[in-house]
């Protein structure tokens, strides 16, 4: 009987022990799920560049009509030069989806009245309100240039077919995510070595990856101004423009945190 009494101690004491041992291992597992490793970790950082040649031009076009008051006169007269350009564009080699329009606005021009109105005088006219004398039409039309070889010609024939301002010409990269991967992915190559020689020189183990944090700023984009209403006088006597896309760096840093072992 004082046997059984023993075994039956010894067992209670042993759950006990397994049930605190399971309690610490919950705690413990549930405090680094939380914040895993969170006094024990250290960070490396890699920059990824790729020098890319950008594969798209991409400029805007605009044709403004002013006239009277005969409105439609002056959006059909609008409307016919806008085509003609665009119709230039196309026969180009400039698909459909490459030319977006951007804007068509309409805004009346006003007359307006400088009433001169002296101290002394008696009897005192009101000046009469502004007058509308005519109308504005305009349209914007975004443009994308596959073939850098049409470049100038386009820039000019546009303003031959009806457009009176040419501007904002960029070189771009069409998928610039593409791009950024490529960088992404030297940064990551880059600071996983960087890891490799700080667990080594402080005598340690890299662990898990915690974390990983990226940052990097956009393409440069290269814009060249045409000047524009002023080619319209002069794009007839003065050949294209020879333009050079050049290329642009794409950057990507990140930063990756490991757990030490």
């Amino acid at each position: 009987m004082e046997k059984t009494k023993q075994y039956l101690n010894i067992a209670i004491i042993i759950a006990l022990l397994v049930g605190a041992y399971s309690v610490w291992s919950y705690a413990s597992s549930y405090g680094e799920s939380i914040q895993p490793s969170s006094f024990r970790s250290f960070s490396v950082s890699g920059e990824g560049k790729i020098v890319a040649v950008p594969d798209v031009a991409q400029f805007d076009f605009s044709v403004v009509t002013e006239g009277g008051k005969d409105l439609g006169s002056l959006q059909a007269d609008n409307t016919k030069k806008v085509n003609s350009a665009i119709d230039f564009v196309k026969t180009n080699g400039v698909d459909s989806k490459d030319i977006q329009t951007q804007n068509y606005s309409i805004s009346p021009r006003y007359q307006t009245y400088n009433c001169y109105r002296p101290l002394d005088s008696v009897n005192v006219q009101p000046c009469p309100p502004a007058e509308i004398v005519g109308y504005s039409v305009s349209q914007d039309v975004q443009v994308k240039i596959r073939d850098f070889s049409k470049i100038g010609d386009i820039l000019g024939g546009v303003v031959k077919a009806g457009a009176n301002t040419v501007s904002q010409l960029q070189f771009t990269i069409d998928d610039p995510d593409s791009v950024k991967s490529q960088a992404r992915a030297e940064a990551i190559t880059k600071a996983r070595a960087k890891a490799k020689e700080v667990a080594k020189a402080g005598g340690f183990s890299v662990g898990r990856l915690l974390g990983i944090d990226e940052s990097g700023p956009s393409p440069i984009y290269y814009s060249y101004d045409t000047g524009g209403a002023a080619m319209e006088k002069s794009v007839a006597a003065v050949p294209a423009p020879s333009i050079e896309p050049g290329s642009q760096d794409v950057t990507v840093d990140v930063t990756l945190r490991y757990e030490i072992r």
